[in-house]
């Protein structure tokens, strides 16, 4: 028995190639930067790599954290002058304490919707995984304030160290560490107590905390020490160092891990490089020329691409991830400060 060809029409091959699942492409994403000295954020699109918009926000932006949501953009305000290093702080005029605060970025709208009261002089902060609260570093009273975001405003302080300076909530949400330079410690905090139940040394001038998925263990950059420490956030102690350079040559500043966490990127300041730990073995494994003066830090939401902002050159290095070479140098405003990567 023959059996009989159905005939197909042009028009239904056409259809059918269109039901066909089709691959998807890279996810888009925003890379947001904020300069300290111009009092703006630069906001760069991933699909060009070109920046989109500049948001004027205040004095001295810094620190930068998203909403769990992606909404809205959180950055820290100082009205106390920069002083970098051999600068007289005596002569510089005095701090401008209305300028201190957080700003509230719409990421839609692009633009500042308010300013919230966060204590004196904040730079550096973390959001609360139920986006309620802001925990910020607050080096004039020595501790963490607690920013109540519906209220608008800081609604106690729980005291630390000396100069505290970065804060990171677990993954869990649970507690909040906070460096503290002066003393070269970490300070544990539980938020639902408002209490401060441990504090533990890591090396010297910590500034920030990156903690792996499972919240067991995290790393602290020593910038003085040149290097970086891994430490267990279950006992609170510091486990081992990890040297990447000459102390004082190398100055280990931003941290960020990769989306599947083997890889921890370290920028290093006036080292001008960005160095590579594997962390399953704590080793370096490599290093990446990205420009003058790297602090900031970001990786794409797929790992492929880093982004560094270096401060005197006022641009951000766009970093391929597979060659380890930087593809592209994008203005931004003038002393790019940190990155913020957000998938739109």
């Amino acid at each position: 028995m023959r059996i009989p060809i159905l005939a197909v029409s042009t028009a239904a091959l056409v259809l059918l190639a269109g039901c066909a699942k089709k691959p998807e492409g890279p996810k888009s994403y925003r890379i947001y930067v904020t300069n300290e000295t111009s009092g703006d954020l630069t906001v760069i699109d991933s699909s060009t790599m070109n920046v989109v918009a500049t948001v004027a926000l205040g004095k001295r932006p810094r620190g930068m954290h998203a909403s769990p949501d992606g909404k809205t953009i959180y950055v820290a305000l100082s009205g106390t002058p920069a002083a970098p290093p051999g600068v007289d702080e005596d002569s510089l005029p005095p701090p401008d304490k209305s300028a201190d605060g957080i700003a509230v970025v719409d990421t839609q709208r692009l633009m500042v919707t308010t300013v919230m009261k966060a204590g004196s002089d904040p730079e550096n902060f973390d959001v609360s995984k139920d986006g309620k609260f802001i925990y910020v570093s607050n080096e004039d009273q020595s501790g963490v304030s607690f920013v109540d975001i519906a209220k608008g405003e800081a609604t106690m302080t729980v005291k630390t160290g000396e100069q505290p300076e970065g804060v990171t909530v677990t993954p869990d949400g649970k507690l909040i560490y906070s460096t503290c330079e002066e003393d070269g410690t970490i300070a544990v905090i539980d938020p639902a107590q408002g209490k401060l139940l441990k504090v533990f040394k890591v090396g010297r001038r910590p500034r920030n905390i990156v903690f792996l998925p499972d919240g067991k263990s995290g790393y602290v950059n020593a910038e003085n020490d040149g290097g970086i420490v891994l430490f267990d956030a279950v006992k609170n102690e510091m486990v081992q160092a990890i040297e990447m350079g000459t102390p004082g040559e190398v100055k280990p500043m931003g941290l960020v891990l990769s989306p599947d966490a083997k890889k921890l990127y370290v920028s290093t300041g006036r080292g001008g490089k960005v160095f590579i730990v594997d962390t399953a073995t704590n080793k370096v494994d490599g290093s990446i020329e990205v420009g003058k003066r790297p602090w900031g830090i970001g990786i794409s939401p797929d790992g492929k691409t880093l982004f560094t902002a270096n401060g005197p050159t006022h641009d951000i290095s766009v970093v391929d991830l597979v060659t380890n070479a930087v593809t592209k140098k994008i203005k931004g405003g003038t002393g790019t400060y940190s990155v913020l990567v957000l998938s739109k």
